[in-house]
Protein backbone atom coordinates (compact mmCIF):
# COMPACT_ATOMS: atom_id res chain seq x y z
CA UNK A 1 0.00 0.00 0.00
CA UNK A 2 1.14 3.52 -0.70
CA UNK A 3 0.03 6.09 1.89
CA UNK A 4 -0.52 9.58 0.47
CA UNK A 5 2.19 12.16 0.90
CA UNK A 6 1.84 15.75 2.04
CA UNK A 7 1.58 18.61 -0.46
CA UNK A 8 4.66 19.32 -2.56
CA UNK A 9 5.67 21.88 -5.14
CA UNK A 10 4.64 22.11 -8.76
CA UNK A 11 8.10 21.15 -9.99
CA UNK A 12 7.89 17.89 -8.09
CA UNK A 13 4.45 17.28 -9.50
CA UNK A 14 5.67 17.93 -13.03
CA UNK A 15 8.53 15.48 -12.52
CA UNK A 16 6.12 12.83 -11.21
CA UNK A 17 3.87 13.35 -14.20
CA UNK A 18 6.62 13.03 -16.77
CA UNK A 19 9.21 10.69 -15.21
CA UNK A 20 9.75 7.33 -16.93
CA UNK A 21 7.35 4.68 -15.76
CA UNK A 22 9.72 1.83 -14.90
CA UNK A 23 7.04 -0.80 -14.55
CA UNK A 24 5.52 0.10 -17.91
CA UNK A 25 8.93 0.00 -19.52
CA UNK A 26 9.64 -3.41 -18.02
CA UNK A 27 6.33 -4.74 -19.27
CA UNK A 28 6.99 -3.39 -22.75
CA UNK A 29 10.52 -4.79 -22.75
CA UNK A 30 9.14 -8.24 -21.89
CA UNK A 31 7.24 -8.32 -25.16
CA UNK A 32 10.52 -8.25 -27.03
CA UNK A 33 12.22 -11.03 -25.07
CA UNK A 34 12.60 -14.54 -26.46
CA UNK A 35 11.61 -16.23 -23.19
CA UNK A 36 7.94 -17.09 -23.09
CA UNK A 37 6.33 -17.65 -19.73
CA UNK A 38 4.61 -21.03 -19.80
CA UNK A 39 1.19 -21.05 -18.17
CA UNK A 40 -1.43 -23.55 -17.06
CA UNK A 41 -5.02 -22.43 -16.54
CA UNK A 42 -6.79 -24.14 -13.64
CA UNK A 43 -10.56 -24.07 -13.97
CA UNK A 44 -12.13 -23.37 -17.34
CA UNK A 45 -15.33 -21.55 -16.38
CA UNK A 46 -16.34 -18.04 -17.38
CA UNK A 47 -13.48 -16.01 -15.89
CA UNK A 48 -10.85 -18.31 -17.42
CA UNK A 49 -11.43 -16.75 -20.84
CA UNK A 50 -10.40 -13.32 -19.49
CA UNK A 51 -7.17 -14.86 -18.19
CA UNK A 52 -6.49 -16.73 -21.41
CA UNK A 53 -7.02 -13.63 -23.54
CA UNK A 54 -4.82 -11.48 -21.30
CA UNK A 55 -2.07 -14.11 -21.22
CA UNK A 56 -2.17 -14.57 -24.98
CA UNK A 57 -2.07 -10.81 -25.54
CA UNK A 58 0.91 -10.62 -23.19
CA UNK A 59 2.89 -13.17 -25.17
CA UNK A 60 2.62 -16.08 -22.73
CA UNK A 61 2.48 -19.68 -23.92
CA UNK A 62 -0.71 -21.45 -22.84
CA UNK A 63 0.48 -24.99 -22.10
CA UNK A 64 -2.31 -26.87 -20.33
CA UNK A 65 -5.96 -26.46 -19.36
CA UNK A 66 -7.06 -28.13 -16.12
CA UNK A 67 -10.61 -28.97 -15.11
CA UNK A 68 -12.33 -31.81 -13.28
CA UNK A 69 -14.76 -31.91 -16.23
CA UNK A 70 -12.70 -33.37 -19.11
CA UNK A 71 -15.15 -32.27 -21.80
CA UNK A 72 -15.10 -28.68 -20.60
CA UNK A 73 -11.30 -28.77 -20.40
CA UNK A 74 -11.02 -30.06 -23.99
CA UNK A 75 -13.48 -27.49 -25.30
CA UNK A 76 -11.60 -24.68 -23.58
CA UNK A 77 -8.24 -25.97 -24.83
CA UNK A 78 -9.55 -26.14 -28.37
CA UNK A 79 -10.84 -22.57 -28.16
CA UNK A 80 -7.46 -21.21 -27.08
CA UNK A 81 -5.09 -23.47 -28.99
CA UNK A 82 -3.88 -25.27 -25.86
CA UNK A 83 -2.28 -28.61 -26.67
CA UNK A 84 -2.82 -30.45 -23.38
CA UNK A 85 -5.51 -30.94 -20.76
CA UNK A 86 -5.41 -32.43 -17.28
CA UNK A 87 -7.83 -33.36 -14.53
CA UNK A 88 -5.67 -32.12 -11.66
CA UNK A 89 -2.96 -29.62 -10.89
CA UNK A 90 -0.54 -32.42 -10.04
CA UNK A 91 -1.12 -33.96 -13.46
CA UNK A 92 -0.64 -30.57 -15.12
CA UNK A 93 2.67 -29.77 -13.40
CA UNK A 94 4.85 -30.84 -16.30
CA UNK A 95 8.49 -29.79 -16.79
CA UNK A 96 8.93 -26.22 -17.95
CA UNK A 97 5.64 -24.91 -16.58
CA UNK A 98 6.26 -21.54 -14.91
CA UNK A 99 2.96 -20.42 -13.44
CA UNK A 100 -0.67 -21.44 -13.05
CA UNK A 101 -3.67 -19.11 -13.25
CA UNK A 102 -6.28 -20.25 -10.74
CA UNK A 103 -9.77 -19.54 -12.08
CA UNK A 104 -11.87 -21.91 -9.96
CA UNK A 105 -14.64 -21.02 -7.47
CA UNK A 106 -13.29 -19.09 -4.46
CA UNK A 107 -13.31 -21.95 -1.95
CA UNK A 108 -10.45 -23.67 -3.80
CA UNK A 109 -8.25 -20.61 -4.45
CA UNK A 110 -5.96 -20.86 -1.42
CA UNK A 111 -5.78 -24.67 -1.51
CA UNK A 112 -4.77 -24.73 -5.17
CA UNK A 113 -2.26 -21.92 -4.69
CA UNK A 114 -0.62 -23.85 -1.85
CA UNK A 115 -0.54 -26.97 -4.03
CA UNK A 116 1.06 -25.02 -6.86
CA UNK A 117 3.75 -23.67 -4.53
CA UNK A 118 4.45 -27.19 -3.25
CA UNK A 119 4.90 -28.33 -6.85
CA UNK A 120 7.44 -25.56 -7.49
CA UNK A 121 5.10 -23.33 -9.47
CA UNK A 122 4.22 -19.66 -9.24
CA UNK A 123 0.50 -18.89 -9.03
CA UNK A 124 -1.89 -16.14 -10.05
CA UNK A 125 -5.16 -16.24 -8.10
CA UNK A 126 -8.50 -14.70 -8.94
CA UNK A 127 -10.20 -12.65 -6.26
CA UNK A 128 -10.71 -13.30 -3.47
CA UNK A 129 -7.36 -15.05 -2.94
CA UNK A 130 -8.75 -16.82 0.14
CA UNK A 131 -12.02 -17.13 2.07
CA UNK A 132 -10.61 -15.84 5.35
CA UNK A 133 -7.70 -14.02 6.89
CA UNK A 134 -6.51 -17.32 8.39
CA UNK A 135 -6.40 -18.93 4.94
CA UNK A 136 -4.51 -15.94 3.60
CA UNK A 137 -1.97 -16.05 6.45
CA UNK A 138 -1.44 -19.77 5.85
CA UNK A 139 -0.90 -19.10 2.16
CA UNK A 140 1.64 -16.37 2.97
CA UNK A 141 3.61 -18.85 5.08
CA UNK A 142 3.55 -21.42 2.28
CA UNK A 143 4.76 -18.83 -0.21
CA UNK A 144 7.61 -17.74 2.05
CA UNK A 145 8.78 -21.35 2.38
CA UNK A 146 8.54 -22.14 -1.32
CA UNK A 147 10.72 -19.54 -3.03
CA UNK A 148 7.88 -19.01 -5.51
CA UNK A 149 5.26 -16.27 -5.72
CA UNK A 150 1.51 -15.80 -5.55
CA UNK A 151 -0.02 -12.80 -7.30
CA UNK A 152 -3.64 -11.74 -6.71
CA UNK A 153 -5.89 -10.36 -9.42
CA UNK A 154 -6.91 -6.80 -8.50
CA UNK A 155 -6.82 -5.38 -11.99
CA UNK A 156 -8.21 -1.89 -11.41
CA UNK A 157 -4.86 -0.80 -9.98
CA UNK A 158 -3.30 -1.07 -13.43
CA UNK A 159 -5.34 1.20 -15.68
CA UNK A 160 -3.46 4.21 -17.01
CA UNK A 161 -5.54 6.85 -15.24
CA UNK A 162 -5.31 5.19 -11.81
CA UNK A 163 -1.54 5.00 -12.11
CA UNK A 164 -1.46 8.62 -13.25
CA UNK A 165 -3.47 9.60 -10.16
CA UNK A 166 -1.09 7.62 -7.96
CA UNK A 167 1.93 9.48 -9.35
CA UNK A 168 0.29 12.90 -9.00
CA UNK A 169 -0.82 12.06 -5.47
CA UNK A 170 2.69 10.97 -4.52
CA UNK A 171 4.09 14.27 -5.79
CA UNK A 172 2.06 16.09 -3.12
CA UNK A 173 0.43 18.47 -5.61
CA UNK A 174 -3.08 17.29 -4.74
CA UNK A 175 -2.67 17.94 -1.04
CA UNK A 176 -4.09 15.68 1.63
CA UNK A 177 -6.89 13.22 0.88
CA UNK A 178 -10.08 14.33 2.62
CA UNK A 179 -13.24 12.46 1.69
CA UNK A 180 -14.81 10.41 -1.05
CA UNK A 181 -16.93 7.43 -1.91
CA UNK A 182 -16.51 3.99 -3.39
CA UNK A 183 -19.71 2.51 -4.83
CA UNK A 184 -20.22 -0.85 -6.47
CA UNK A 185 -23.88 -0.77 -7.46
CA UNK A 186 -24.51 -3.89 -9.53
CA UNK A 187 -27.51 -6.08 -10.27
CA UNK A 188 -27.76 -9.85 -9.99
CA UNK A 189 -31.19 -11.48 -10.22
CA UNK A 190 -32.36 -14.47 -8.21
CA UNK A 191 -31.33 -16.90 -10.94
CA UNK A 192 -27.72 -15.82 -10.39
CA UNK A 193 -27.93 -16.92 -6.76
CA UNK A 194 -29.75 -20.13 -7.58
CA UNK A 195 -26.49 -21.59 -8.92
CA UNK A 196 -25.63 -24.01 -6.06
CA UNK A 197 -22.25 -22.56 -5.07
CA UNK A 198 -23.26 -18.91 -5.20
CA UNK A 199 -24.03 -16.86 -2.12
CA UNK A 200 -22.60 -19.48 0.25
CA UNK A 201 -20.27 -18.45 3.07
CA UNK A 202 -18.22 -21.63 2.81
CA UNK A 203 -17.80 -21.44 -0.99
CA UNK A 204 -17.66 -17.73 -1.90
CA UNK A 205 -16.67 -16.35 1.48
CA UNK A 206 -19.37 -13.70 1.35
CA UNK A 207 -21.67 -11.72 -0.91
CA UNK A 208 -21.02 -8.50 -2.86
CA UNK A 209 -18.56 -7.24 -0.25
CA UNK A 210 -16.22 -10.15 -0.87
CA UNK A 211 -17.02 -10.99 -4.48
CA UNK A 212 -17.98 -7.77 -6.28
CA UNK A 213 -17.14 -4.51 -4.51
CA UNK A 214 -13.72 -5.80 -3.51
CA UNK A 215 -12.44 -4.65 -6.93
CA UNK A 216 -13.31 -1.02 -6.23
CA UNK A 217 -12.29 -0.76 -2.59
CA UNK A 218 -8.99 -2.45 -3.40
CA UNK A 219 -8.24 0.51 -5.67
CA UNK A 220 -9.38 2.90 -2.93
CA UNK A 221 -6.99 1.29 -0.45
CA UNK A 222 -4.18 1.15 -2.98
CA UNK A 223 -4.40 4.91 -3.47
CA UNK A 224 -5.29 6.16 0.00
CA UNK A 225 -3.17 3.82 2.04
CA UNK A 226 -3.88 1.92 5.25
CA UNK A 227 -7.35 2.01 6.73
CA UNK A 228 -7.74 2.63 10.46
CA UNK A 229 -11.33 1.76 11.37
CA UNK A 230 -14.66 0.85 9.80
CA UNK A 231 -18.31 1.01 10.80
CA UNK A 232 -20.73 -0.90 8.60
CA UNK A 233 -24.24 -2.19 8.05
CA UNK A 234 -25.27 -5.09 5.82
CA UNK A 235 -28.32 -7.15 5.09
CA UNK A 236 -30.13 -9.54 2.83
CA UNK A 237 -32.81 -7.25 1.43
CA UNK A 238 -33.99 -8.78 -1.84
CA UNK A 239 -32.34 -12.13 -2.67
CA UNK A 240 -32.68 -15.64 -1.28
CA UNK A 241 -29.06 -16.31 -0.35
CA UNK A 242 -26.98 -17.07 2.74
CA UNK A 243 -24.86 -13.94 2.49
CA UNK A 244 -25.64 -10.25 2.35
CA UNK A 245 -26.87 -8.72 -0.89
CA UNK A 246 -25.83 -5.20 0.15
CA UNK A 247 -23.41 -3.60 2.61
CA UNK A 248 -22.58 -0.01 3.44
CA UNK A 249 -19.55 1.18 5.38
CA UNK A 250 -17.76 4.32 6.56
CA UNK A 251 -13.98 3.90 6.52
CA UNK A 252 -11.45 6.11 8.29
CA UNK A 253 -7.89 6.01 6.95
CA UNK A 254 -4.68 6.48 8.90
CA UNK A 255 -4.29 9.81 7.07
CA UNK A 256 -7.59 10.95 8.62
CA UNK A 257 -9.49 10.78 5.32
CA UNK A 258 -13.02 9.39 5.33
CA UNK A 259 -14.83 7.44 2.61
CA UNK A 260 -18.09 5.59 2.28
CA UNK A 261 -18.11 2.16 0.64
CA UNK A 262 -21.28 0.58 -0.80
CA UNK A 263 -21.35 -2.97 -2.17
CA UNK A 264 -24.65 -3.97 -3.78
CA UNK A 265 -26.01 -6.54 -6.20
CA UNK A 266 -29.61 -5.27 -6.03
CA UNK A 267 -29.19 -1.96 -7.91
CA UNK A 268 -30.97 -1.90 -11.29
CA UNK A 269 -28.88 0.94 -12.77
CA UNK A 270 -25.48 -0.68 -12.59
CA UNK A 271 -22.41 1.45 -12.07
CA UNK A 272 -19.04 1.52 -10.33
CA UNK A 273 -18.04 4.89 -8.90
CA UNK A 274 -15.07 6.23 -7.00
CA UNK A 275 -14.58 9.81 -5.92
CA UNK A 276 -11.39 11.15 -4.32
CA UNK A 277 -11.59 14.63 -2.78
CA UNK A 278 -8.17 16.09 -2.00
CA UNK A 279 -7.37 19.55 -0.66
CA UNK A 280 -6.60 20.80 -4.15
CA UNK A 281 -8.71 18.71 -6.55
CA UNK A 282 -11.47 16.16 -6.98
CA UNK A 283 -10.77 13.08 -9.08
CA UNK A 284 -13.65 10.82 -10.13
CA UNK A 285 -14.16 7.67 -12.15
CA UNK A 286 -17.43 6.05 -13.17
CA UNK A 287 -17.51 2.84 -15.17
CA UNK A 288 -19.03 -0.60 -14.85
CA UNK A 289 -16.64 -3.57 -15.09
CA UNK A 290 -13.55 -1.75 -16.33
CA UNK A 291 -12.42 1.79 -17.12
CA UNK A 292 -10.38 3.70 -19.66
CA UNK A 293 -9.26 7.34 -19.64
CA UNK A 294 -12.65 8.58 -20.84
CA UNK A 295 -14.29 7.41 -17.58
CA UNK A 296 -12.22 9.78 -15.43
CA UNK A 297 -12.87 13.41 -14.48
CA UNK A 298 -10.40 15.84 -12.89
CA UNK A 299 -11.65 19.03 -11.19
CA UNK A 300 -9.11 21.45 -9.65
CA UNK A 301 -10.10 23.45 -6.60
CA UNK A 302 -10.60 27.21 -7.14
CA UNK A 303 -7.21 28.83 -7.51
CA UNK A 304 -5.53 25.51 -8.38
CA UNK A 305 -6.39 25.45 -12.08
CA UNK A 306 -2.73 24.79 -12.98
CA UNK A 307 -3.23 21.24 -11.71
CA UNK A 308 -5.36 20.51 -14.76
CA UNK A 309 -2.24 20.99 -16.87
CA UNK A 310 -0.32 18.52 -14.71
CA UNK A 311 -3.12 15.97 -15.04
CA UNK A 312 -3.25 16.45 -18.80
CA UNK A 313 0.55 16.38 -19.14
CA UNK A 314 0.70 12.74 -18.03
CA UNK A 315 -0.48 10.98 -21.16
CA UNK A 316 -0.55 7.48 -19.69
CA UNK A 317 -3.32 5.48 -21.26
CA UNK A 318 -4.71 2.00 -20.97
CA UNK A 319 -7.82 0.27 -19.73
CA UNK A 320 -8.05 -1.51 -16.43
CA UNK A 321 -8.43 -5.25 -16.70
CA UNK A 322 -6.64 -8.56 -16.62
CA UNK A 323 -4.43 -7.68 -19.58
CA UNK A 324 -2.99 -4.61 -17.82
CA UNK A 325 -2.09 -6.60 -14.72
CA UNK A 326 -0.80 -9.61 -16.62
CA UNK A 327 1.66 -7.44 -18.53
CA UNK A 328 3.31 -6.67 -15.20
CA UNK A 329 3.08 -10.24 -13.92
CA UNK A 330 4.64 -11.73 -17.04
CA UNK A 331 7.43 -9.14 -17.06
CA UNK A 332 8.26 -9.95 -13.43
CA UNK A 333 8.24 -13.71 -14.01
CA UNK A 334 10.40 -13.37 -17.11
CA UNK A 335 12.88 -11.20 -15.19
CA UNK A 336 13.82 -13.82 -12.63
CA UNK A 337 13.02 -15.10 -9.17
CA UNK A 338 10.52 -13.49 -6.81
CA UNK A 339 13.47 -12.09 -4.86
CA UNK A 340 14.53 -10.00 -7.85
CA UNK A 341 11.15 -9.28 -9.40
CA UNK A 342 8.02 -9.99 -7.36
CA UNK A 343 4.85 -10.02 -9.47
CA UNK A 344 2.07 -7.64 -8.44
CA UNK A 345 -0.29 -7.82 -6.46
CA UNK A 346 1.47 -9.64 -3.58
CA UNK A 347 -0.31 -11.52 -0.80
CA UNK A 348 0.82 -8.78 1.56
CA UNK A 349 -0.79 -6.18 -0.71
CA UNK A 350 -3.99 -8.21 -0.81
CA UNK A 351 -4.12 -8.69 2.96
CA UNK A 352 -5.21 -5.10 3.68
CA UNK A 353 -8.04 -5.44 1.17
CA UNK A 354 -9.17 -8.76 2.61
CA UNK A 355 -8.88 -7.33 6.11
CA UNK A 356 -11.24 -4.48 5.19
CA UNK A 357 -13.77 -6.99 3.84
CA UNK A 358 -13.50 -8.91 7.12
CA UNK A 359 -13.86 -5.63 9.03
CA UNK A 360 -17.02 -4.71 7.14
CA UNK A 361 -18.58 -8.08 7.94
CA UNK A 362 -17.47 -7.95 11.57
CA UNK A 363 -18.86 -4.46 12.09
CA UNK A 364 -22.12 -5.18 10.29
CA UNK A 365 -22.75 -8.41 12.20
CA UNK A 366 -21.65 -7.30 15.68
CA UNK A 367 -22.73 -3.66 15.51
CA UNK A 368 -19.27 -2.52 16.62
CA UNK A 369 -16.68 -0.29 15.01
CA UNK A 370 -13.71 -2.43 13.95
CA UNK A 371 -10.11 -1.27 13.98
CA UNK A 372 -7.47 -2.46 11.55
CA UNK A 373 -5.28 -5.14 13.11
CA UNK A 374 -7.95 -6.31 15.56
CA UNK A 375 -9.10 -9.36 13.58
CA UNK A 376 -6.46 -11.87 14.61
CA UNK A 377 -6.16 -15.34 16.14
CA UNK A 378 -9.10 -15.94 18.47
CA UNK A 379 -11.40 -13.49 16.69
CA UNK A 380 -14.24 -15.43 14.99
CA UNK A 381 -13.97 -13.24 11.90
CA UNK A 382 -10.36 -14.31 11.43
CA UNK A 383 -11.57 -17.79 10.47
CA UNK A 384 -14.68 -16.95 8.49
CA UNK A 385 -16.27 -13.78 7.12
CA UNK A 386 -19.56 -14.32 8.98
CA UNK A 387 -17.81 -15.28 12.22
CA UNK A 388 -19.93 -18.44 12.13
CA UNK A 389 -22.73 -16.33 13.61
CA UNK A 390 -25.02 -17.16 10.66
CA UNK A 391 -26.43 -13.68 10.04
CA UNK A 392 -29.46 -13.40 7.77
CA UNK A 393 -29.75 -17.19 7.82
CA UNK A 394 -32.44 -18.44 5.45
CA UNK A 395 -35.52 -19.92 7.01
CA UNK A 396 -35.90 -23.63 6.20
CA UNK A 397 -38.95 -22.88 4.05
CA UNK A 398 -36.87 -20.57 1.84
CA UNK A 399 -33.76 -22.76 1.52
Amino acid sequence: MNPPELPGNAAGAQQAATEPKAADQAANAHRGTTKKVRVGIIGTGGIAAAHAQALADGGAELVVAVDIDPVRAKDFAASWGIAATAASLEEAARPGLDVVAICTPPSSHALLAKEALALGLNAVVEKPPALSLRELKDLQEAEAASGKSVSCIFQHRFGGAAQKLERLQRSGALGKPLTGYCNTLWFRDQAYFDVPWRGQWDVEGGGPTMGHGIHQFDLLLHLWGPWQEVTAFAGRLARRTETEDVSMAVVRFESGALSTVINSVISPRETSQLRFDYENATVEVEHLYGYDDSHWRFTPAPGMEHLQELWDADTSQGTSGHAAQYRRILAALAAGTPETAKPPVTLSDAYATMELAAGIYSSAITGQTVRSGSITEGNPFFDRADGRLEPWKLETSNA
